[in-house]
């Protein structure tokens, strides 16, 4: 396979997940904020939005230091000057598609095409504004459908491997970036002395972040009790069978991984197996004994530089 084709590949899926990811926390967001709450509590929740992609020196570049609802919503959708915005992704994915449109099936194609073709006509027709809700369940149903296509129409060789190793590095970096931004938000590494009076928000705290990953059926089932810090952090870092989980994330693209491997790539490949065999061995007492930020801070710059290694190793950039 040509290395531009596969870097393609690698960043038309990537795209398609951060626009999901994006949709997911925006959507959770929304439905927390028509809770009771003070301004600041809400306030939070939007800069929190920002800080998980790093775009609040383009936000305040833009618009200043108020933060607003629509004004956090406005450029994490439509903003095209926003390179991590809902719009900028879905449009880098259409075009990574189109320049591979020889590597993808028709169906995946088709798929890619129409969801930008709707997006055009889903903002034009103001239908965002008035159900932010239905456009984020739009836009994470499109995303699906293209990974569902994907695996149900492309031959599983290098191209496919490539596709699904950019989805699981997008969506581990994803995981960390919330876990690690939400969890600062109360204010602390160390966890269970929330007060009496603290209790009722902890639960839509906790809830949210579970939802945005639609996790919280899962850990129903899997816990079968109150929500509290320390097993939210278990399922969403350690779970292997938690599809969103940093454990799951690294034990894909461990997998795809090896299947692309060349002669040049050992290295790249022992890297990924040493992070992937650190989550499948760690314990979460021990993570939150010595820092939960510490540890996805960590995480965070060994996917990122493993995203970096991957594109040595294979890809010649192009998206």
């Amino acid at each position: 396979m040509l290395s531009r084709t596969a870097d393609h590949l690698f960043w038309m899926s990537r795209y398609t997940e951060r626009a999901e990811n994006t949709a997911r926390m925006l959507d959770v967001n929304y439905q927390t904020s028509l809770l009771p709450q003070s301004a600041a509590v809400a306030q939070v929740g939007w800069q929190g939005l920002l800080s998980i992609s790093e775009l609040m020196p383009s936000y305040t570049a833009k618009y200043g230091h108020d933060i607003t609802p629509r004004n956090v919503m406005d450029f994490m959708v439509r903003d095209e000057s926003n390179p991590s915005s809902i719009v900028s992704c879905l449009r880098a994915a259409r075009e990574n598609a189109r320049a591979v449109r020889g590597a993808l099936t028709t169906e995946l194609w088709e798929t890619q095409n129409a969801t930008w073709l709707k997006l055009a006509g889903y903002l034009k027709s103001r239908d965002f504004e008035r159900d932010p809700g239905a456009f984020f369940e739009w836009v994470k149903h499109r995303s699906h459908l293209s990974r569902g296509v994907a695996v149900g129409t492309m031959l599983q060789d290098e191209a496919f491997h490539f596709y699904r190793m950019g989805s699981f590095l997008e969506r581990a970096d994803n995981t960390a970036r919330l876990l690690d931004v939400k969890f600062h938000a109360v204010h602390s590494d160390f966890f269970g002395a929330a007060s009496e009076q603290d209790q009722e928000y902890d639960f839509y705290h906790w809830s949210a972040i579970l939802r945005s990953v639609s996790g919280f059926e899962v850990y129903r089932k899997v816990y079968r009790d109150v929500i509290t810090p320390e097993r939210v952090a278990e399922l969403l870092i350690l779970r292997p069978d938690m599809p969103r989980s940093l454990a799951a994330c690294m034990n894909e693209v461990v997998a795809n991984l090896s299947v692309v491997a060349n002669e040049i790539s050992g290295e790249t490949q022992r890297r990924a197996g040493k992070l992937k065999a650190d989550l499948q061995y760690a314990r979460i007492d021990e993570i939150l004994s010595t820092g939960l930020h510490a540890f996805l801070t960590q995480f965070l710059d060994r996917v990122n530089e493993l995203g970096g290694r991957i594109s040595q190793d294979f890809l010649v950039p192009s998206h």
